[in-house]
């Protein structure tokens, strides 16, 4: 029988605010980055996704110089050609770093449910588990709070019946 399949989504670190079409990391960020890779270091993954943005590519960079990985872009705007690669990918676990615009869209286009990222919320990290009869998506938080006091109202795991 076929196993199932773990994505594991994140938006991208805390940005700074210059230059505006391609920020890098701020200091907050890149510790963020960093506590990605430490708790993920042993978690099975062995592939990484990242957009064509600076942000996305340094929130991943600690992870996978630490597992020896090459992460592979898919530019923000092509969710479809991301999900297909995703859905080819059939050994271990996958880690998709994107924004909080696009990480929603590629849960649902993956079968899972509507979940909503804030505008200062980086802490998010997203556990999708896909099999062939259900998907289910665990809702956690790593590094420190980017919005300390404050909660999502969303579940933080849901099953979806596909």
């Amino acid at each position: 029988a076929p196993c199932a399949e773990t994505v594991i989504l994140v938006r991208h670190a805390e940005k700074a605010a210059a230059p505006a079409d391609n920020p890098p990391l701020t200091a907050d960020g890149r510790k963020r980055a960093e506590a990605l890779a430490t708790m993920l270091g042993s978690s099975g993954v062995t592939s990484i996704f990242v957009t064509d943005y600076l942000r996305t590519q340094q929130t991943a960079e600690p992870l996978a110089s630490l597992l020896d990985l090459t992460p592979q872009r898919i530019g923000a705007k092509q969710t479809p050609d991301l999900v297909a690669a995703i859905r080819g990918h059939k050994d271990g676990v996958v880690l998709v770093v994107g924004h909080s615009n696009t990480v929603p869209e590629i849960i649902a286009a993956l079968g899972g449910p509507a979940v909503t990222i804030e505008d200062g919320e980086y802490d998010s990290m997203f556990v999708l588990t896909i099999s062939e009869k259900d998907v289910s998506l665990l809702r956690l938080r790593y590094g420190a709070a980017s919005m300390p006091g404050v909660t999502s109202g969303q579940p933080m795991m849901v099953p979806k019946k596909k």
